[in-house]
């Protein structure tokens, strides 16, 4: 077990895509209780049978009761959120929101919240208002925090306009613009690792993988496959 002063982690979300990743990050280091936080009722879940047969306790809770959410939390030194917005009900704040609360009076020492993107100033988008104003609950709440930053998602390299199947690739903005990707699994691992840092008590913390140009990773796709992309470049005005 670890040495540092958090013993168990709860992972709400923890079936999704980055939840995921981040839950297989802590169960593969070994250092700590893993629960995974479902939402009630109980059904069928590939991803959750996964993380149990590698440890993992899978804990069911009604988000709507706060007794419940408290009851699940119990015992639970960090709790990690990667919940994400309903496009069509609850966005970060509300989804979040009844997490904070039930943490708080379960003991919980730690809330991350389901930040993992770029850091934005308030006024941006609704989205990035959304993750702000739950930030400033999360301050407020007393509970020690940490927020993590990080790149594009490298698995998602296909909303930049990478074709691999058709080894093609469009631009439409200059190639040559800098910015961070990071990989699921490089998030994962660095969550873990926030626990272990003073540093990143009451922290924000950046984890980017890479800074290079859309022409400079398809650079690297090439010599890595030894195949050629064409790509057509259109330039945004």
């Amino acid at each position: 077990m670890s040495d540092s002063q958090f013993k168990t982690v709860a992972i709400a979300g923890g079936t999704g895509t980055l939840g995921y990743a981040i839950a297989e990050a802590f169960l593969n280091d070994g250092s700590y209780n893993v629960k995974i936080l479902r939402r009630k009722p109980e059904n069928e879940n590939e991803k959750a049978k996964l993380l149990a047969s590698k440890g993992a306790e899978i804990v069911y809770a009604d988000y709507s009761q706060h007794d419940d959410l408290v009851k699940a939390l119990k015992g639970t030194d960090v709790v990690v959120s990667t919940l994400n917005f309903d496009p069509k009900g609850a966005g970060f704040y509300d989804s979040q929101a009844p997490l904070l609360a039930a943490a708080k009076d379960a003991s919980v020492k730690r809330f991350i919240p389901s930040e993992y993107g770029a850091k934005f100033k308030t006024g941006t988008h609704v989205l990035i208002d959304d993750k702000i104003k739950f930030g400033e609950e999360v301050e407020k709440s007393g509970l020690e925090y940490t927020y993590i930053y990080v790149g594009l998602f490298q698995e998602y390299f296909g909303w930049l306009g990478y074709d691999i199947k058709n080894k093609k690739a469009t631009f439409y903005d200059d190639g040559s613009k800098i910015f961070p990707t990071t990989s699921l699994h490089d998030i994962g691992k660095y969550t873990v690792e926030t626990l272990k840092i003073p540093e990143a008590r009451n922290g924000h913390i950046n984890v980017a993988g890479a800074n290079l140009s859309l022409n400079e990773y398809l650079e690297i796709f090439e010599k890595v496959t030894g195949e050629y992309i064409f790509y057509l470049i259109f330039i945004s005005h």
